[in-house]
């Protein structure tokens, strides 16, 4: 086991130097906010989709395509609108008259870093057509399937307090994303730098200081992280509690949770921990790992009962609940 972690400790001390690159870089720009940037780095390396939540105004898609700009990698914004069709995601067969034949126009999802900017603006049946894109990673246009760029990756925004003209994602999509990321206003000494970075009629240019290999690099780096047999049990009881309060001395949750988080997040659950190891610049890694993620894993995967809308209980005080009931190892 020693063995194991030094052989992690030393893939983590030589590709660790590109992931505070990208950081450094992104926070030429995005000043606060160091919360959002680290889990969108979480979702980078282990390889899974977020979903960003806040208001307007808190630089979500900046965000989004500064990352793209730091990692050099192909970048596409859509801009979900209700009119919007699947064809206008993954592209569609276009006949071409010179030859008698039709050939493929492919989407925007044919890059690596796609901003879904609003996505609960769309209806379901154009939300839907990315559900084979963010799990298999792939597009069927006509009768063949196309593969998307090994980096592939959705960041899909929307905004909670618009009600109007929006679509509830499908519980099969919203299942998809690894995290549910919230955003809240800066602080007042965040929001003074943020006046002084792009107050000033010029933003910071972002320079690519990533490279596609490193980022694959440090992707692998993740397998070789150790995880303890007492860490995936903790991680499969959290997951587990959703399911059966009771079994788990938190009978007083029961009557709160419909349906509780699937397999799913216990895979998120372990991905997202070794990435957040791999960020401390660990080899192993520890139930904090994984406590630091489990709200943005879980939130958005437990659906909570009539009763607990009615007394205006959150996912956020459920999960807390089963944070602290569930025996840390």
């Amino acid at each position: 086991m020693d063995e194991e972690i030094r052989a992690a400790q030393k893939k983590i001390d030589k590709e660790s130097g590109a992931i505070e690159r990208l950081r450094a870089e992104v926070g030429k720009v995005i000043v606060g906010q160091t919360d959002m940037v680290d889990k969108i780095i979480i979702g980078l390396l282990a390889n899974g989709h977020l979903l960003i939540e806040g208001v307007p105004g808190l630089a979500k898609t900046l965000t989004v395509s500064t990352f793209a700009q730091a990692l050099s990698l192909p970048f596409n914004r859509i801009q979900f609108t209700p009119d919007m069709l699947p064809a206008d995601l993954v592209g569609t067969m276009v006949y071409n008259q010179k030859t008698g034949e039709f050939q493929v126009k492919k989407g925007p999802l044919f890059s690596a870093v796609i901003l879904a900017d609003e996505i609960n603006r769309a209806p379901a049946k154009t939300q839907s057509a990315l559900l084979e894109a963010m799990q298999e990673r792939q597009v069927t246009i006509g009768d063949k399937s196309y593969g998307l760029d090994s980096a592939f990756i959705v960041i899909a925004t929307q905004n909670p307090i618009e009600q109007h003209g929006t679509y509830p994602l499908p519980e099969a999509q919203v299942d998809r994303f690894m995290m549910k990321l919230r955003l809240d206003y800066p602080s007042k000494e965040e929001e003074v730098g943020i006046l002084r970075v792009h107050g000033s009629g010029s933003s910071p240019r972002v320079s690519p200081v990533v490279a596609r290999g490193d980022l694959e690099r440090a992707k692998k780096t993740l397998h070789a992280i150790y995880m303890d047999e007492k860490v995936e049990r903790y991680i499969v009881d959290l997951v587990a509690a959703s399911r059966d309060p009771e079994g788990y001395e938190l009978a007083d949750i029961k009557d709160l949770i419909a349906f509780g988080a699937s397999p799913r997040a216990s895979l998120f659950l372990k991905a997202g921990a070794k990435a957040n190891a791999f960020l401390h610049g660990r080899g192993y890694v520890i139930p904090d790992d994984v406590r630091d993620i489990g709200y943005e894993v879980l939130r958005h995967r437990l659906i909570l009962t009539y009763e607990a809308q009615a007394e205006d209980i959150t996912p956020e005080d459920v999960i807390g609940k089963i944070l602290s009931g569930v025996e840390v190892p």
